[in-house]
Order: structure tokens, then C-alpha cells, then sequence
């Protein structure tokens, strides 16, 4: 089965609320979770004069047609009481698709590999957690390898470790 990897994030709220929530939904509308990262907590990257955000990636098994996932996460988020306001601004919920296996797709409304994923420093650390030698299918580089390349000095903070330790 297609393996996914999605990438939650939360800055209004109660986010750990939120953040599992949006599991539950990821769960029972796109597949199950296989893997999850523990959730840390990052400094906004775009628009910085905001609370901070927590995030985490989860590996998701589907099967599900990528423009589906994408029409199930914006479903989830609205439904998590998402308003988009100003693009990379506060939230209640994001969640974005990083990877479909080694699947490179560019749409209107949808590119995958995720086109910011290699810059930002709240995506690598969480995702490098579950999937350090996963090979990005453009850049061919590994997850620790991005990791290491990346540009952006933002912190992320493990603030609580995923539930399989």
C-alpha cells in the first residue's frame, strides 16, 4: 500500500488537542498511521510575529489518490475550524502533504514532493525523526542530508516524544 507522509501543525488553540485530532481524522478518512514523530515546537517560518507552532509528521498508508488526500486534508482542517486568512499566518491546523512514495506531481492545486519541505527546519526535524533515509525524489538527498544542507536557524523543540517509545 502507497506510503504518505503529512506534515501537522498548530499555532491557535490547544494544539496537542488539535493535533491529535487531526490523527483520528487522518486515520479513519486517508489510512492508518504507521509512524508518527513526537511533537515539537517551532518558531513561525513566513510570518514571524506569531505564537509559536507544534508540529509533527506522520507516515500514513493509503489508498487514496493523492488529489483525494488533498481534498480529505482541507476537509479535516475546515472541519478542525481552520480560517485562511493571510498565507503562512496563525492557524488552528495545517497539514500538508510532504511525500506520496517517490511520486513527483505538479498541479494547480497540489506539488508533491512538497516544494518549501527542503527549507524548512520545522519539517526536516520531525520527518528526519521517522524517515531520516528516505531519498527526496528530486533533490535525491536523504532526509538527514536535507537536514544538514538546510539554511533555516529556526529551533525545533521536542516538547513531547511520539507515543511508540
Amino acid at each position: 500500500m502507497p506510503q504518505l507522509f503529512l506534515l501537522l501543525g498548530a499555532n491557535l488553540g490547544d494544539r496537542i488537542t488539535t493535533l491529535g485530532r487531526a490523527t483520528d481524522l487522518i486515520t479513519q478518512r486517508i489510512g492508518p498511521v504507521i509512524r508518527q514523530s513526537g511533537l515539537y515546537e517551532t518558531a513561525p517560518w513566513g510570518v514571524i510575529d506569531q505564537p509559536a507552532f507544534l508540529n509533527q509528521v506522520l507516515m500514513v498508508e493509503t489508498r487514496r489518490e493523492p488529489e483525494e488526500i488533498l481534498n480529505q486534508t482541507q476537509a479535516i482542517e475546515q472541519e478542525l475550524g481552520r480560517v485562511r486568512l493571510e498565507k503562512w499566518g496563525a492557524r488552528l491546523i495545517d497539514i500538508d502533504l510532504l511525500y506520496y512514495e517517490q511520486l513527483t506531481l505538479q498541479t494547480d492545486r497540489l506539488t508533491i514532493p512538497h516544494p518549501y519541505l527542503h527549507q524548512r527546519r520545522f519539517t526536516l526535524v520531525p520527518l528526519a525523526e521517522i524517515a531520516p533515509a528516505f531519498v527526496h525524489p528530486v533533490l535525491q538527498k536523504t532526509t538527514i542530508e536535507l537536514l544538514a544542507d538546510c539554511n533555516d536557524t529556526g529551533k525545533a523543540t521536542l516538547v513531547l516524544p511520539n507515543k511508540q517509545d
